[in-house]
């Protein structure tokens, strides 16, 4: 199999390089690699214009990179047509993949009615409100099947064709395409946990943002303007 993980980023500079390493071929497949394996990993950063090191911090750490206008929408768009895996996983520069990631995701995708995943949300800074705000997220994703970008999207490439790729909005890229997705087949959750930065609720205050987050997600649902949305959630 051969999976292409594409990882948008923006002044990402202290967090590109420990995404790019947990995307290894080392970690993929867990302590014990199947004999058989034919596992390739592409990687590859797509990034926004960043006023950091990111770039260079990603070649230094093996990756192929990419420059491409900000918006984490075109960025994705940028990089999954850029590249070869028969499957794509969608990795945040501050989320990390767990041991074993690629090894779960070629079991899910052994069904053939599957055409996507993701993997459970683990906040790497702990407090009972990021519990909950994991507990939900969990909850959003088993029962309203809308996982988020955060929690490592991955899908066969035939899908993504199939869907037209990623449409250039300026948010809730990840809901469009899970929505998209959906409507060809089966979304897989698997239980393997990403870690991933709790900054936005740490810098905005938890309640908040999970607020906001709640209404852009109400927003969405109700097809409200994206523009408008977008600059009321960063607002």
């Amino acid at each position: 199999m051969h999976i292409a993980v594409v990882i948008p980023a923006l002044d990402e500079a202290e967090t590109i390089a420990d995404a790019i390493a947990s995307a290894g071929i080392e970690d993929a497949d867990g302590p014990e690699k199947p004999d058989d394996s034919d596992l390739r990993i592409e990687i590859l950063v797509v990034d926004g214009g960043s006023h950091d090191r990111t770039a260079d911090r990603a070649r230094a750490a093996g990756a192929r990179v990419l420059t491409s206008p900000p918006g984490r929408a075109l960025q994705l768009e940028t990089g999954w047509r850029a590249t070869e895996g028969e499957v794509v996983l969608f990795l945040h520069a501050d989320t990390r993949l767990p041991r074993g990631w690629a090894a779960a995701l070629r079991d899910a995708l052994r069904d053939p009615s599957v055409v996507a995943g993701a993997y459970r949300l683990r906040f790497a800074e702990r407090s009972p409100g990021l519990a909950i705000v994991e507990w939900g997220a969990r909850l959003r994703a088993r029962w309203a099947g809308l996982p988020y970008g955060d929690q490592a999207l991955f899908a066969r490439r035939s899908a993504l064709a199939a869907i037209g790729g990623i449409a250039p909005v300026p948010i809730a890229e990840d809901l469009d395409l899970v929505r998209a997705l959906g409507r060809r087949g089966r979304i897989a959750l698997l239980p393997q946990e990403v870690v991933t930065s709790a900054r936005r609720y740490l810098r905005g205050g938890v309640l908040r943002v999970w607020l906001r987050h709640a209404v852009a997600l109400l927003g969405w649902r109700l097809g409200v303007d994206r523009e408008r949305l977008a600059r009321w959630v960063r607002s």
